[in-house]
């Protein structure tokens, strides 16, 4: 595991779209967009339903989520982080972790908008590695 250190936490309390990269079960990529927070030391996003996404997790828990700066003032690359783990998904308690989600992705004091939803799954990540553009990249290669 590695603990996500606090430049991790400022660039993601930006509310950056995180881009969920799962594995479908010939081996390619499947790729959608989630808000994405922390718990502790771990990611953590819900849906309110059994999605695709979800399948691929219980067949392989290995997980990517990739994220993009939402501003750039530089040339070049926008910022970016890349963050490698594995997923736990657990039933029920989405709106919570949605609505804590919302102040980033929404605005201050938000809350998830529409609240006739279904109880839904939480993911957590526990990661691996984290590498990017900013500073909190990877030296290693690869």
């Amino acid at each position: 595991m590695t603990a996500l250190d606090q430049t991790v936490r400022d660039f993601l309390a930006t509310g950056p779209l995180g881009h969920v990269v799962t594995l479908n079960e010939d081996g390619s990529p499947h790729v959608t967009l989630a808000w994405v927070g922390i718990d502790g030391d771990e990611l953590i996003w819900a849906s309110f339903f059994d999605q695709h996404k979800l399948e691929s997790l219980r067949r392989d828990p290995r997980i990517t989520i990739s994220f993009q700066a939402n501003e750039h003032a530089g040339m070049g690359l926008h910022p970016y982080l890349v963050a490698r783990g594995t997923a736990r998904i657990s039933e029920g308690d989405a709106m919570p972790v949605m609505d804590r989600l919302a102040e980033a992705y929404i605005g201050p004091g938000a809350r998830f908008p529409n609240r006739d939803m279904p109880d839904g799954y939480v993911v957590h990540v526990t990661v691996e590695r984290i590498y990017g553009l900013g500073p909190w990249a990877d030296p290693r290669p690869g």
